[in-house]
């Protein structure tokens, strides 16, 4: 062989080499660009941002590199119409959290939200945790739960020391408790007004009710036409309800929810009927020692039943160009460790998944203990039953503050019960037929099938 074939030879070698080794580190960068993916999620939680950014986001990132997360909210207010505006453009987020029922429901009927059936971990969930995020029929479930919030009442544990009353569990031990207080003169016995109206709802109706209509098996039959709402579980809540008016202070009909969170907090009210998203708020506002007890039961052998109300989850645009990265973050959502991350960072915002999560926050901890002592539910209107005119959900805000005002008790069969709300509730009573498929139109005035829930915005979600 000549000088000129080696020459040749090597060149040609050489150019082999430089070929492959361009050819490797140009195959190497597109799988390097094809894993470093981005997503983005919408919320109306800014208040969030801090924790998605410090705790959350760090968390997924550590175990799954080449997914990039950003946490981009609207405020809470502007957030239904900006989404809608970003999903018809093309524009929104990977992944769109959800609020519960029906304003998520009509995404999805749209195309917007993809089924998350099939995104491993879901099996985690119980059919009530994804009601809030699930079709009518229960088959396809298009968001991913995260998080739930609990009824009860939070009370100032050195009120009751000073007045020398127990956190009651019957429906007896609470008025005699409140009788005390009031009699004591030191403490507004309980901190609510009925100016804003959802209160007497949210944190009245809505928080003793389960246990007058045994949970799920009243909300049930209720939809499904077995129960009216003029039945007898449901219209004793509001009879006791009515007794509330003589422990909520002077001028409680002209007070905000502000102005009663101010009350309790200030040290100036003893019981605060509650949601548990108010924990994080008062643990911060209270310079008093806090605790929590159950909705009384009307009896001790009484089982107890308790709001354990869906509230926020996650789901994925439809139209996403990540869909398998989504879907990792989504069986991540589902996962104990994030479970677990959220319920510490948002104490009063609880884990709907399965996984046995140790609450820090002692107040929280109080608050998650009653799934195992009562059985779960949810707020009574919200799914179906609030589509149409009227609104069971803001009717029921009505009855609720008027009831509590006394501006609509009669006497009714020589005992007392709630007057108007009959009459209200009545023309919202649904069909059997609804939930079988029938043509809702024939449902009377509540005409389900052309109405849909109003969207709300509360501090609490």
């Amino acid at each position: 062989m000549d000088n000129n074939t080696c020459k040749v030879g090597t060149r040609f070698t050489a150019g082999i080499a430089a070929t492959a080794f361009g050819a490797v580190f140009a195959l190497g960068a597109a799988s390097a660009s094809a894993e470093d993916v981005t997503l983005t999620i919408e919320s109306w939680r800014n208040d969030d941002l801090e924790i998605w950014n410090s705790k959350i986001i760090p968390a997924f990132e550590a175990q799954n590199p080449g997914i990039k997360i950003v946490f981009a909210p609207t405020a809470p207010a502007e957030y239904n119409a900006a989404l809608n505006t970003k999903l018809q453009a093309g524009t929104a987020g990977d992944l769109i959290t959800c609020r519960p029922f029906d304003a998520s429901l009509q995404l999805f009927e749209k195309g917007h939200l993809a089924s998350v059936n099939d995104v491993p971990g879901m099996e985690n969930f119980s059919r009530v945790a994804k009601s809030g995020w699930s079709t009518d029929d229960a088959a396809t479930t298009f968001c991913v739960p995260m998080a739930s919030v609990i009824h009860g009442f939070i009370y100032n544990k050195e009120a009751f020391k000073e007045v020398g009353v127990e956190a009651p569990t019957t429906e007896a031990e609470f008025f005699a408790a409140l009788d005390k207080i009031k009699e004591d003169g030191n403490y507004v016995p309980m901190a609510m007004g009925t100016a804003d109206q959802w209160e007497a709802a949210t944190m009245g109706y809505q928080n003793i009710g389960p246990n007058y209509w045994k949970g799920e098996e009243g909300r049930l039959a209720l939809i499904e036409g077995k129960q009216k709402l003029t039945d007898d579980p449901w219209v004793e809540p509001y009879r006791v309800l009515a007794k509330w008016k003589d422990y909520l202070g002077d001028g409680f009909e002209a007070q905000s929810y502000p102005d009663s969170q101010n009350l309790f907090t200030l040290g100036r009210a003893a019981v605060y009927p509650a949601g548990s998203w108010e924990i994080s708020g008062f643990n911060v506002q209270a310079d008093f020692e806090l605790g929590a007890f159950l909705p009384p039961v009307k009896t001790a052998s009484d089982t107890c039943y308790i709001s354990d109300h869906v509230d926020i989850a996650l789901g994925m645009n439809a139209k996403t160009g990540n869909a398998e990265a989504a879907k990792t973050f989504l069986s991540w959502v589902a996962s104990a460790e994030f479970a677990e991350i959220y319920a510490n960072s948002l104490p009063g915002f609880f884990p709907l998944a399965s996984h046995d999560v140790k609450l820090e926050d002692p107040l929280a901890q109080e608050f998650v203990t009653w799934r195992a002592k009562c059985e779960s539910t949810i707020r009574s209107t919200y799914q179906i039953l609030s589509r149409g005119t009227p609104n069971l959900e803001n009717t029921t805000w009505v009855a609720s503050a008027n009831v509590i005002k006394g501006s609509e008790i009669s006497r009714r069969r020589g005992e007392e019960s709630a007057g108007r709300p009959r009459q209200l509730v009545q023309a919202a009573t649904v069909n059997a037929g609804t939930l079988s498929g029938r043509d809702a139109s024939s449902c009377g005035p509540i005409g389900l099938s052309t109405h849909k829930l109003r969207d709300r915005e509360f501090r609490r979600g």
